[in-house]
């Protein structure tokens, strides 16, 4: 994937209008994140859509156009939600800390809270699974995901009634079923027991069932105002969720997992951490796994998926690629590190962090599914138009 381009100081300053000062000032406070240029250690680097966004956010005070823009673009909520939100650095399911949640709650009765604030019982257990449809032998786990949607569309007819109760009985059924999917085995007693196969010793099972739960839901994401869209339109919930599924697999959403892999690989192949990320550094290349812009501070879901990474394994790989980009002045990691060095630790098949990735995230497009269709509003952005003014067509002669 080519680097996201970077902007020199001297470029982010003249693009936002300001003082270098006042740039260096964003860059303390977290509102801009710096990466190291790899030609001159002394100078940094601002990335270019971080400053973009910067520049929309500042614009956002002029009306309602440029406000519009900032929304769509890590600006402010534009749709009110009582199922997720990031608060002072905290995630919070329905106003728990999602990080004490995936310590003491199972992901089924998380998913049950985010589904209809229920509590209560922690230890809740769904009934047992459907094995999943049939799939072709090359389809990748996402893949797989999008045909057993499909697949148990067609065979529900009744998928178009609104019926809350129905759709939560529905999801019920689709989690595991799709849980099975993904791992290509028949499903477990619970969706961990599924994903970490049948000889998962406890603590795997324990730190599998903390990342489904830490990847349940995270407000307004791409892939869930993809969900939330589809689900205005009246359409159905496994629509809902395909759109969903469509768009966690690109690149700079769940696909980033897929990304950091490949760091990880890159590590094992050269022998070292600092060589690797060296090399990437020296090419000009972005390091992915870094530095989320809603967490200055770090990400509190890598840090709880780090603090089990060595509970299931060995972990050397991801604490050393951790040592080599905080010497080279990278911010705290993502989600996305986390589940890898993770699943790494534990030795578990590639592209296992962007399956527990996509079935922890389905609990909380059917929340918003849900909270969607109870709006009752079609969502519909305005576009602001940039092309060419009115013009006629020539006449002919």
């Amino acid at each position: 994937m080519p680097s996201p381009p970077t902007l020199s100081a001297h470029e982010a300053a003249a693009r936002l209008d300001v003082k270098l000062a006042t740039l260096y000032s964003y860059a303390s406070r977290g509102l801009l994140l710096t990466l190291p240029d790899p030609t001159d250690p002394r100078r940094r680097l601002y990335r270019a859509e971080e400053v973009e966004r910067l520049r929309l956010r500042q614009r956002a005070r002029s009306g309602h156009g440029p406000v519009a823009a900032d929304a769509l673009q890590w600006g402010e909520p534009v749709i009110a939600s009582a199922i997720a939100t990031i608060d002072h650095g905290t995630l919070r399911y329905r106003g728990f800390d999602a990080v004490t949640l995936s310590r003491a709650a199972t992901f089924e009765a998380v998913a049950e809270l985010l589904w209809s604030d229920a509590t209560s019982p922690l230890d809740l257990r769904w009934p047992p699974a459907p094995p999943p449809p049939d799939t072709p032998p090359h389809a990748t786990p996402m893949d797989r995901l999008a045909l057993t949607v499909a697949r148990l569309a067609l065979d529900d007819p009744m998928r178009f009634g609104p019926l809350p109760d129905a759709d939560r009985a529905r999801a019920r059924r689709l989690l595991p079923t799709l849980a099975a999917a993904a791992a290509h085995r028949p499903p477990d007693a619970t969706i961990a027991r599924t994903l970490a196969g049948p000889d998962a010793s406890e603590p795997l099972l324990g730190a599998i069932d903390a990342a489904l739960v830490l990847c349940a839901d995270h407000e307004l994401n791409a892939s869930t105002f993809a969900v939330r869209v589809t689900a205005s339109t009246g359409a159905d919930l496994y629509s809902a969720l395909l759109a969903g599924l469509a768009a966690l697999s690109g690149p700079r959403h769940g696909g980033m997992c897929l990304q950091v892999e490949r760091l990880f690989a890159e590590v094992r192949a050269l022998g070292s951490a600092r060589l690797a990320v060296g090399q990437r550094l020296g090419r000009g290349e972005w390091v992915p796994g870094f530095g989320h812009p809603l967490y200055p501070a770090g990400d509190p879901r890598a840090t709880e998926l780090l603090r089990l990474a060595p509970t299931v394994g060995d972990d050397a790989v991801a604490r050393d690629l951790r040592s080599a980009l905080a010497d080279a002045g990278y911010p705290p990691p993502t989600l996305d590190f986390g589940l890898v060095a993770l699943t790494d630790a534990a030795g578990l098949p590639p592209g296992t962090s962007l399956i527990l990735f996509a079935i922890g995230r389905l609990a909380g497009w059917v929340a918003h599914a849900l909270e969607q269709r109870q709006d009752d509003v079609l969502l519909r952005p305005r576009a602001r138009y940039v092309g060419p003014p009115p013009r006629e067509l020539p006449t002919s002669s």
